[in-house]
């Protein structure tokens, strides 16, 4: 057997890079995010309350509105962790203009459509497009902040991610308003292409050169080791490659690894975001497992074999990112629901209009702007407690607003009480996202900023799919039977059990810090 030298190139910590000087441009390349972000996630809000004028402007079936929401969600969900990975290699900022071109001109496309499968095509490259960018937003913050103004950067993108949320259902409620039933929803498209043109404008003025080019960011020495198993096990997640000249920058995308994964991610995504699908379809569940096992096994394989996989799996012998990774996804399974079934509830219930129920959720959006906000300031000197708070705040809104809506029937209460027990789950919302997502990354070397951040965001997806999947599922099987007050009350009751397990691995991951700390004190 041919005998090969290691080395091992440590990459640099975020946290912890004695070398770091933070980038005069920094604040300014986080407006280029925000704004980028802000329109990404407009695009989708606003998408969801004009399916009904989407459907009488183009004759679309329940089929075709279907996949103008799915087709996004799929491919938003495939490229994540790929993109990473290449914004990881190649260089964040290539990659960031690459994505917010291509959702630029697919929101143009999707304007224009002629017809329903002119829109879903625009709609999947416009999900293409969001997921090159959306990694390369968490890696840049990655790279760019430190600390405080990391955790105070992130805080910021939850305040756009509140505000974006509030304003999108509104914005397209009112287009349709001023421009038809026939033409309004098209303007819901359009009204990204200024906002993707300023963006663009300021990225190639803002961003450093270097980020442009794609050159990758200042690596240590190389440190020669003669057998990768000897390194300590608190570096055993280290990037292993042969020995190679001094200088020499690896660049490898693991294109089997991106396509495994990506397969896997479909796989699992398409039997809940295909509601309508046949039953065939739900046999693509433990398949798309099966291939991400494989795809597990495939990038240890190809670490041994001293290549750079797309993730190292060693990532998560982290318990920060492990157990990050873990609330993310269960929170998001449960409570991305809660918004489907009041708005369920608010009209199909009560028989009030769509924009009625759009405002039950507009102090909920604003709380979650101002929770992100403050979090932002809060989370390095409080650690996983304000994760912690805010999942307490999610019961509570979940357990008050029941109570509102029983108490509409036992004593006459007016359905807008909801309006103050939903800002609890507003201010969940930005105390639990932004500070859990500042926490997860924490540890993360820089090398792997991008890709560890699609590996947070796919998980998202995946839990997002499936909660709506399964909580809508739950409340219209007991609406079969009983009425929607008992539908709802069973509803968030499930998304309840999901955010108690969520909360039992938010503390463990405290208790864990808190021995770390007592350890090294």
């Amino acid at each position: 057997m041919r005998a090969y030298e290691w080395r091992v190139t440590p990459p640099l910590n975020p946290s912890q890079d004695p070398d770091y000087v933070p980038d005069p441009a920094r604040w300014r390349i986080l407006g280029v995010l925000l704004v980028t972000v802000f329109m990404a996630l407009v695009g989708v809000s606003i998408v969801n309350v004009v399916l009904p004028s989407i459907q009488t402007g183009l004759g679309a079936s329940q089929s075709d509105i279907q996949w103008v929401l799915s087709g996004y969600a799929l491919t938003f969900g495939i490229v994540l962790v790929a993109a990473g990975r290449a914004g990881d290699i190649f260089g964040r900022g290539p990659i960031f203009i690459a994505g917010l071109v291509i959702f630029t001109l697919s929101s143009i496309a999707a304007g224009l459509a002629p017809d329903a499968s002119t829109l879903n095509i625009a709609r999947f490259i416009q999900g293409l497009g969001s997921g090159l960018l959306n990694p390369q937003a968490i890696g840049m913050i990655q790279q760019y902040f430190r600390d405080g103004e990391r955790a105070r950067s992130f805080g910021l993108m939850g305040t756009v991610i509140g505000v974006s949320v509030a304003i999108g259902p509104l914005l397209g409620g009112s287009l349709v308003q001023i421009f038809g039933v026939e033409h309004g929803w098209r303007w819901t498209f359009l009204v990204n292409v200024p906002v993707g043109i300023l963006a663009l404008v300021l990225a190639f003025r803002w961003f450093p050169k270097p980020m442009l080019n794609g050159s990758p960011p200042a690596r240590a020495a190389p440190v020669e080791v003669a057998d990768p198993e000897s390194i300590p096990l608190g570096r055993s997640w280290l990037p292993f490659t042969k020995t190679r000249p001094a200088g020499y920058q690896p660049r490898d995308l693991d294109p089997i690894g991106a396509f495994l994964l990506g397969i896997a991610v479909l796989m699992v995504l398409l039997p809940f975001v295909e509601s309508r699908g046949s039953a065939w379809t739900w046999t693509m569940l433990p398949a798309g497992l099966a291939v991400l096992a494989l795809w597990a096994w495939w990038e240890h394989r190809y670490k041994l074999r001293g290549r750079s996989p797309m993730v190292d799996l060693h990532l998560f012998r982290g318990a920060g990112f492990t157990n990050g990774t873990i609330i993310s996804g269960l929170y998001m399974l449960g409570m991305t629901s809660v918004w489907v079934l009041v708005a369920l509830y608010v009209q199909n219930g009560l028989g009030r209009t769509a924009l009625e129920a759009g405002l039950i959720s507009l102090p909920a959006a604003v709380m979650a702007a101002f929770g992100s906000h403050w979090s932002g300031g809060k989370v390095m000197e409080y650690g996983r407690r304000v994760v912690i708070w805010g999942i307490l705040c999610a019961l509570f809104g979940l357990g008050s607003s029941v109570l509102v809506i029983h108490w509409q029937t036992a004593f006459g209460l007016n359905f807008w009480w909801l309006l103050f027990t939903l800002s609890f789950v507003g201010t969940a919302q930005g105390l639990v996202i932004s500070p859990n997502q500042t926490l997860t990354l924490a540890d993360v070397p820089l090398d792997y900023a991008g890709s560890a951040g699609g590996v947070q965001q796919t998980g998202q997806r995946i839990g997002t799919s499936v909660g709506i999947a399964m909580m809508t599922a739950i409340a219209f099987a007991t609406l079969a039977q009983t009425d929607w007050q008992t539908a709802i009350t069973v509803g968030f009751g499930a998304i309840a059990c999901v955010v108690l397990v969520a909360l039992a691995v938010a503390v463990k991951d405290h208790r864990r810090r808190l021995v770390e700390v007592a350890g090294t004190a």
